[in-house]
């Protein structure tokens, strides 16, 4: 009797795993809103121009099967410069880039119309926060990272 159990154990014990690994996968499936990458330093010289601040941006992704309202969430660096979506949502499945320096918003491109740079090359965090406060993503890099980070 006890060698019989003892055979069942193993196969016991892969059920349970493989019972927890399929009770998780509908939380994972659902996805969400996530910082996908990062160009904190936009190339050539720092000249303050418009074109210079928009090609630093961060690129969010939709990582969900639906479509998702951004409607006040946070954008922010380590320094706590903050970017607030308005009535914006994001399509499922879809990626759309928050640019630093001026020009007119679309489904792809928001843009945070400042003059000056705000994602650090040296070190910097770029952190998303949902409308109740909670984090939702946050992407970190160093100088041994190049012009940009895949988070």
């Amino acid at each position: 009797m006890r060698r019989g159990i003892r055979a069942a154990l193993p196969a016991l014990a892969g059920a349970v795993v493989l019972t927890g690994t399929l009770l998780s996968a509908p939380a994972e499936a659902a996805g969400g809103v996530v910082i996908h990458r990062v160009y904190f330093d936009s190339p050539g010289t720092d000249d303050r121009s418009n074109t210079s601040l928009n090609a630093e941006w961060v690129q969010i992704k939709n990582t969900s099967s639906s479509a998702i309202s951004l409607r006040n969430w946070v954008l922010k660096d380590a320094s706590n410069h903050k970017y607030t979506f308005r009535d914006v949502k994001i399509g499922a499945g879809r990626t759309m880039k928050v640019r630093t320096g001026r020009g007119s918003d679309t489904a792809a491109n928001k843009y945070q119309n400042r003059r000056a740079y705000v994602w650090n090359n040296t070190s910097d965090t770029a952190t998303l926060t949902k409308a109740n406060g909670t984090r939702a993503d946050s992407c970190s890099w160093t100088t041994r990272d190049p012009s940009d980070k895949y988070c």
